[in-house]
Formats: C-alpha cells, structure tokens, sequence
C-alpha cells in the first residue's frame, strides 16, 4: 500500500543497511505503538520528522523530504553504469554528441585518471575560467554522454557542426534541393546572390553576407560558391528573395516568338504577320489592303501584218 503510494508520487523508498532496511528510518522505541523514527541531517543539524506504526510509512516520509529527494536523485545518478554501446544508444536518443578528442579517452571532456578503478573515467569541463568536475565512470562513452549534456558539451557541438567538411558544388545543391531552397543566380564574380570572392586562392575563398536591419551581416567563408549560396538561401533574407523571384516568373508567361520575330524550320509554316502574304508556284496570294497591282504595257512588234504596219501586241 504505501509502496504504491510512493509509486503514485514518483517516489522512492531509499534502502539502507540498517536495523530497518530504510534510508533515514531508525527503530527509536521497540515495543511503542510507534516505534519507527523519521529523521534526517540538515544544515549540518539532526531533524526529527516523526513516529510511525512501520517502517515503510517512516520511509515514505523521508522520501517526501527535501533530504530524500535529493539522495535519491544521487543515487540515480550513481546507478548501475552504462557500457559504450548503451551510452552511444542513449545520446543518440537525445540527439546528443560524443564529441572525438586525440587524448588518453578518445573523447572531449574525458580523462583517463584513475587505471584499475571500477569506475576510472572522469568527465570535467571549463566554466567560467575554472575546472568542472562532472563525476567518474565506467566506460569513455558514459563520461562522454555526461560531458554532451553539458552546455558547454553543446556549445563544442555545435562549434564543430558550423566547422564541418566542407561541401562541394554538387553536394550544395542536392542539400538546397532536399530542402527546398533556391540558390538566387546573379550577374556577379560569384555567380549567386549574397555571395562574394573575397579571398582567391585561400581554402573557403566566399563570403555570404545579407543586409539585415539596414546592416551588412557576415554569415561566414565557404570552400565554394554554391555552400555560400546555401547559407543564404537558409536565412530569412534568402527565403524572401526567392519568394519574390518565383512571384515574378508566375505573373505571366513571355511569348515564345517575339513580337515582329519569325520561326524557320523545315516543314513548319510560321504564323504570318499582319500584311504579310506567301509567293509560291501555283498559289494566288492575298493582297493587303492598301497593296496596288503595277502593270507594265510591252508592245512587240510582229512582221508580215496585211495593211503593211507592223502588228502590235499587248501583254499584261
């Protein structure tokens, strides 16, 4: 019953190695109606929580304690130790990372002190200018997880991920096109909006930079033109510049022959400007309007006529 009662609060009822079997419960008064006795250690002072019928009850009490809380958080925490592979398991679970160091570990924050020891990993970090110690551990990985977790574990993280490979040409458009994202031509040395060949023959020679709040803003150096214009088109001003470019190209279609422009190609028949009309072999044309026919009067003269002048004839 009032182990249930513990579960129900998410509780836990501390065991120890004592006449009672309970952390913070002790038998004061053997024979009394209540001979259990709650107490715990605060402020460096012995405090009386109270008497009870059973043990399990003194034990629920300490657990609701302040006191009980907290070493049963500790006692978590001093759990049974992961292996590698369940400490990789569990930061990839939160999405965490072991970051990889060239030390005696193998991982950053992970120091290999204490050899033969069940637990000889000690994960430390630097905050504030000062050494942080985060525990010791069995295994690398579990010290590592530790480390992860930490903010500055995440800041490393994230240094690292901003610091990867680079990416080639080919590898940054199949990522814009995986994320939906247009990298904006422009008539510029780099060939991209927002993107600049700043420093020729240097390992990342482009630079991406936006205007933002009427500010230029540095967004970092690339390898190649196409990573930069990634990072251009992943900020806010990339986006809006590539919705206004596809409501441009969607407010109409340009005619595929300008206008006064003709199309040759074989067995194809254009279509005919105003005014315009076809000659060919056999076929009468249709005259414009305003078109005029010029006629030219030939005379050719023929011999042998029967009054002595020459015949005359007329050809239209």
């Amino acid at each position: 019953m009032l182990r249930q009662q513990a579960q129900e609060e998410k509780l836990t009822l501390l065991v120890a190695e004592n006449s009672t079997g309970y952390f913070g419960v002790y038998l004061a008064k053997p024979g009394y109606p209540k001979p259990y006795q709650a107490r715990m250690e605060r402020g460096g002072k012995k405090v009386y929580l109270g008497s009870f019928i059973t043990a399990e009850e003194a034990a629920l009490c300490v657990a609701r304690s302040p006191e009980g809380r907290a070493a049963a958080v500790e006692r978590a925490a001093a759990a049974a130790p992961l292996t590698s592979e369940e400490a990789r398991q569990q930061a990839q679970a939160e999405k965490l990372t072991l970051l990889v160091a060239d030390n005696n570990s193998g991982y950053f924050g992970v120091y290999l002190r204490m050899l033969g020891q069940p637990k000889p990993y000690q994960a430390q970090v630097k905050r504030g200018g000062n050494q942080v110690y985060l525990g010791c551990f069995a295994t690398a990985e579990e010290a590592a997880l530790h480390v992860a977790r930490s903010p500055e574990g995440r800041a490393v993280a994230a240094e690292r991920a901003a610091a990867a490979a680079p990416l080639t040409s080919e590898e940054a458009r199949q990522r814009a096109q995986a994320e939906k994202l247009t990298l904006l031509v422009a008539d510029n040395k780099a060939g991209y909006l927002g993107v600049y060949l700043n420093n020729p023959g240097h390992p990342k020679p482009y630079q991406a930079r936006m205007r933002r709040g009427g500010k230029k803003v540095n967004l970092g150096y690339f390898a190649t033109a196409e990573e930069a214009a990634l990072c251009v088109a992943r900020t806010p001003e990339g986006r809006a510049a590539a919705g206004r470019a596809a409501a441009a190209g969607s407010q109409g279609t340009p005619p595929a022959v300008p206008s006064g422009a003709s199309l040759k190609e074989e067995g194809t028949v254009p279509p005919m400007p105003p005014g315009a009309f076809v000659k060919g072999e056999g076929v009468v044309p249709l005259m414009p309007t305003d078109a005029f026919v010029k006629v030219e009067v030939v005379v050719k003269e023929e011999e042998g006529s029967t009054d002595g002048r020459p015949k005359r004839q007329r050809t239209k």
